[in-house]
């Protein structure tokens, strides 16, 4: 079984080149970052023809986020319990966006779902944007609400599968910076806040890729010809809790994908999972096709 993230940056502009990689890399379940559209604008049709059901929590043209499976998705949850706000409401859904503990407007950064004895999340956390910005507070409230909410869902069920997957907007390590407009301690995603943060989802879930793929970025930006001179960030990560990682038996990143026309700024991540190695019930549910 194959499982990935990949912030799209707007599926409506990449849709068939996301569908195609679908089904040439053989997925079974695609959490998606930063569609940038409602649920009544996404490209449907393109994924249901080529076997997939989606799940959508997008609310305007910023942020969003779906996940794509062949097999069938319950427990759908749109944001964790302590998600917190930002900003202003959006128009025309003030009374439908809902607002965070803090008393701000909820964004479309956090999509949940069941897929056999997996319990999946799509992730796009903000950015951060500056260091002195309030973003970066939101940033810091975010993630510290996600880790309380994760330790949570593991102190009720530790064997439970878990993964974090998505677009954490922090490069952990020194050597997942190459971006040389970023400087370590001064700038976003290196700071040392922000990597605190990351560093205390330890004990709840690791990064299931970076054993297998130890070196190698996720994220290059358009400006600057940063791709050609591969100067990226390591960014986007499938985090999983030791019942998902001892079930993972191969990971990749697809850096061919920032190639070509008109490719996001992000590529893929996968890894692979060996249902027998979960128990439960999984193994029926994965020889099962999804129904339209």
């Amino acid at each position: 079984m194959r499982i990935a993230t990949w912030n799209v940056n707007s599926i409506r502009t990449r849709f068939g080149r996301v569908v195609d990689w679908l089904v040439r890399e053989d997925i079974d379940v695609l959490a998606m970052q930063e569609i940038k559209c409602r649920p009544d604008q996404f490209p449907l049709e393109a994924f249901e023809n080529a076997g997939y059901h989606v799940e959508i929590h997008g609310l305007n043209q910023w942020n969003g986020v779906a996940i794509a499976s062949r097999h069938e998705m319950t427990e759908v949850a749109r944001g964790f319990t302590d998600m917190p706000g930002f900003g202003a409401p959006i128009k025309g859904q003030e009374d439908t966006q809902g607002t965070g503990p803090n008393g701000l407007p909820l964004e479309a950064r956090a999509l949940g779902v069941t897929v056999g004895d997996l319990r999946l999340w799509s992730l796009y956390v903000p950015n951060g944007r500056a260091l002195e910005d309030p973003h970066l507070e939101y940033k810091l409230n975010w993630l510290e609400a996600l880790r309380r909410d994760t330790e949570a869902w593991l102190d009720e069920d530790p064997e439970l599968p878990l993964a974090l997957m998505g677009d954490w907007n922090i490069a952990p390590l020194d050597g997942d910076m190459g971006d040389p407009s970023f400087t370590v301690g001064k700038s976003t995603h290196v700071s040392a806040p922000e990597r605190e943060m990351f560093a205390s989802f330890a004990p709840f879930v690791e990064d299931v890729v970076r054993p297998i793929v130890p070196e190698g970025y996720t994220f290059w930006d358009y400006k600057a010809g940063r791709f050609p001179k591969d100067e990226g960030m390591r960014i986007d990560f499938i985090m999983g809790s030791r019942a998902f990682a001892d079930a993972v038996t191969g990971a990749s990143i697809h850096r061919d994908e920032r190639r070509g026309d008109a490719p996001s700024d992000h590529v893929p991540v996968v890894c692979d999972i060996d249902p027998s190695l979960l128990g439960g019930t999984f193994e029926d549910e994965y020889d099962r096709p999804m129904v339209f």
